[in-house]
């Protein structure tokens, strides 16, 4: 990144913007922007803006409106207010309706009544209240009510009795029975109101059949607002100089593209400005280069966060992690089918580059490492493929993939640690990393000489056992680093202290640290198991000596439903386990530190 500090006139700065905006090229600082009451409108039009435009296409597309054809407005603007004032009539209708409906299922069992009539009636000192209560207590207590108030059953159920009471005005009336408001309406009346409001409602299917055919220029006017917006922020946030009359403003460019933002600013008139190189003072904006595979899980950091300038973007180096981690929890080679399936389908419906397509080869890339772990494993829809291939060594996941799921986060935490070591090596200086070396091989030495024979009594390397003078050698050279070096130029002891108490919570850390990637095995597993719980469910339901297509009928609204839940849970917990080892495990051992801001240029916004 390149920093800019632009000194210009005030007069100028609306049309400065403008002319970087039409660039494209330059981010401008604009932290500490706090928005005004007209500011919090003009952000609450934008996201308004945004779902009007979602909600006409999606309108649009529906089976009943595909050929709806209307005038569509002369501007954005009043599309946009047309749809507003469509919009909140439609809202206020079905409110009304809803409270019609819900009046006239309260109305029914009352029947057809004159409410005139009753107000005449109580007028004349005949009042008419109105009670419910469960059939059982009615039928007991009817004949004791009957002798202290005249009663008349109006309706009842299998549950409900309705009946009123006729009293005299303020009369006490003592029952076992919920009373409620005398009824203002009838239900005639109830669902006359409700039909109209329905037809009002249908009426205003008009004005979004107007709207939708201004849907590109509500786009447009959306786009407007958010360009207005840049503005305001720049211009609230840029610092004012000689009583006002100039405005001084932080402008980043990329390296590569900063040529032209220099070839901008000498031709553009009265404006004074400094290039320099960033420092890590500053609060740089942040850009990620990957290559094709890497941007693919991009997605995935953005969840969390960005790295901070100057520091490694980890992308490239969790992806593939994050790739096996999901195949090894999802586990099932047909469950991986049905996905690639999708993410193929993702891909042909989104050609063009953007966050969609982006998901699409996501999922793709995760049902291809699901299948391939699901036929190494051997299971397809919860089928052990053994039973069907018995010449083929299928992996034993259920026996053997505890103990390789430990080692599985003991490799991406040493690996984690070793580019922690590597970037504050090449940042600071080799020793400043000698405190994080000397742990990284006391780890290294364990894990060769203690760790990889107990996996496998084969991998064993000559002359480094745990009992070798090699090994204790490296445990010396790692705890001499670790103890006395941690720190350059502070004072021995100090340094021992520190490095004591950062070995106590190194172990205990790591302890709890590896023992997470046990939920790689779990999940496994658990998937697995209820795909095989589905299966045997299925298969219980079918009657003995049924033909095939009994079966079929019994089996496949078991196994579609079952399998169904299934994929939806595991692919959930395929997706959100890998990212938690990735953020917390892997970002942590790393060194990952977050930026607070992305690189984001003033451009002209698309509809």
């Amino acid at each position: 990144m390149s920093k800019y500090d632009f000194v210009l006139f005030a007069a100028q700065s609306a049309d400065f913007i403008d002319r970087l905006r039409e660039l494209g090229l330059v981010d401008i600082t604009v932290a500490g922007w706090e928005p005004t009451e007209q500011d919090r409108q003009l952000l609450l039009d934008i996201e308004a803006g945004n779902k009007a435009v979602d909600f006409l296409k999606a309108w649009a597309d529906e089976p009943g409106h595909k050929e709806s054809k209307a005038q569509p407005y002369a501007s954005g603007a009043e599309a946009f207010a047309g749809y507003l004032r469509t919009q909140r009539e439609a809202a206020a209708a079905k409110a009304e309706i809803a409270r019609l409906e819900k009046a006239a299922d309260e109305l029914r069992p009352w029947g057809d009544f004159d409410a005139a009539r009753t107000q005449q009636l109580a007028e004349q000192g005949i009042v008419l209240r109105y009670f419910f209560t469960q059939r059982n207590t009615y039928d007991k207590a009817s004949a004791e009510w009957s002798e202290q108030y005249t009663l008349s059953e109006i309706a009842r159920t299998d549950s409900t009795v309705w009946f009123i009471v006729v009293a005299a005005p303020g009369q006490e009336v003592n029952l076992d029975a919920q009373e409620m408001k005398a009824p203002q309406m009838d239900i005639r009346e109830a669902e006359r109101l409700a039909a109209a409001e329905r037809a009002k409602l249908d009426a205003l299917d008009a004005g979004f059949a107007r709207a939708a055919a201004s849907a590109d220029l509500i786009a447009a006017h959306v786009a407007a607002l958010k360009e207005r917006l840049q503005g305001v922020q720049v211009e609230a946030t840029a610092r004012q100089a000689a009583d006002g009359t100039l405005v001084i403003m932080e402008g980043w460019a990329e390296t590569e593209s900063s040529g032209k933002v220099d070839a901008l600013l000498k031709e553009y008139p009265n404006v004074v400005f400094l290039k320099s190189d960033p420092t890590p003072e500053d609060n740089t904006p942040v850009k990620l280069k990957n290559g094709w595979f890497t941007r693919i899980f991009e997605l995935v950091g953005d969840m969390y966060a960005r790295p901070r300038y100057g520091t490694l973007d980890l992308t490239p180096f969790f992806a593939p992690f994050y790739m096996l981690f999901f195949g090894i929890c999802l586990n099932d080679a047909g469950y991986g089918l049905i996905l690639l399936g999708l993410g193929l389908w993702l891909l042909r419906k989104n050609r063009k580059p953007g966050m969609m397509r982006q998901a699409a080869w996501f999922a793709t890339m995760c049902a291809a490492a699901t299948i391939l772990f699901g036929l190494f494993c051997g299971s397809f829809f919860g089928l052990n493929l053994k039973d069907y291939f018995p010449s083929v060594p299928f992996f034993d996941f259920q026996g053997k993939f505890f103990s390789i799921a430990l080692a599985i986060g003991v490799v991406q935490i040493l690996f984690g640690m070793l580019i922690s070591i590597c970037v504050t090596a090449r940042t600071f200086g080799i020793r400043y990393a000698f405190g994080a070396l000397g742990w990284f091989l006391i780890l290294l030495a364990c894990v060769v000489a203690g760790g990889l024979p107990m996996l496998n009594p084969a991998w064993t390397v000559p002359g480094f056992g745990t009992s070798s003078v090699a090994f204790y050698v490296v445990l010396g050279v790692g705890a001499f680093l670790m103890l006395f070096l941690n720190t350059p130029g502070r004072n021995p002891l100090v340094n021992v202290g520190s490095g004591v108490w950062n070995l106590y919570n190194n172990i205990t850390g790591l302890l709890s640290d590896v023992l997470s990637y046990i939920r790689l095995f779990a999940i496994g597993l658990s998937g697995g198991v209820l795909a095989l719980v589905f299966n045997s469910l299925a298969e219980g339901f079918v009657p003995e000596g049924a033909n095939i297509a009994v079966r079929i009928l019994i089996m496949l609204p078991i196994l579609l439903i079952g399998h169904g839940i299934n994929l939806f849970m595991s692919t959930i917990s395929s997706f959100v386990h890998p990212m938690r080892l990735t953020f917390v495990e892997f970002y942590k051992n790393a060194g990952f530190e977050m930026a607070t801001r992305n690189f984001e240029p003033l451009r002209k916004m698309e509809n």
